[in-house]
């Protein structure tokens, strides 16, 4: 996004309250994560977030229940709800939610179709490659977080890291350094 030059940005600043305001309004509409940042921020206060994590992992469950029958239907699946964990992300800057709800999807999505993955193949290739980069950056993640929540997390990141470094991701795990547990 190109800067505004300086002197666009002085008679801005010049312009009668009123109109500002139109012009505001005109833009925030444009842009869907922003009004719903400003509606999470100005309106909810911030204290949606329990409830707007809710959403997130019913989504989960409701779409780990269909019947996937490849591992390119279930990495289909997870994308489309990790496009819905980023934006929870956009609008309320939970970054431990972000881990949270990562967390619960892919140990979800490996309880219910672990049959799936169990083997590495060509069929498996691009979920294996998805599932380590997901998991090795969750790891990321979760160690920038207050050291207070690393123990909330052990044990769900550990059951991660057994199913990704023993199923079809395992190749993958290893080629990015993934450990096998994750030490508190």
């Amino acid at each position: 996004m190109p800067a505004l030059d300086s002197d666009l940005k002085k008679a801005i600043v010049r312009m009668p309250g009123a109109e500002k305001d139109k012009l505001l309004l005109r833009l925030i509409v444009k842009d869907p994560v922003l009004t719903e940042r400003l509606q999470f921020e100005l309106i909810e206060h911030g204290q949606t977030i329990d409830e707007r994590r809710e959403l997130i992992r019913q989504f989960i469950n409701r779409t780990v229940n269909l019947k996937q029958d490849s591992a390119g239907w279930l990495m289909m699946d997870m994308r489309t709800i990790s496009g819905y964990i980023s934006r929870h992300l956009k609008v309320t800057k939970d970054k431990y939610g972000e881990v949270d709800l990562m967390l619960y999807m892919l140990n979800t999505f490996y309880d219910h179709h672990a049959h799936l993955l169990h083997k590495y193949n060509s069929r498996t290739d691009k979920a294996a490659q998805y599932i380590a980069k997901r998991t090795d950056q969750i790891l990321k993640k979760a160690g920038k977080l207050d050291p207070d929540y690393f123990i909330e997390f052990a044990d769900e990141i550990n059951k991660l890291l057994s199913w990704v470094n023993y199923a079809a991701p395992a190749h993958y795990a290893r080629q990015l350094g993934l450990p096998k547990e994750w030490l508190v």
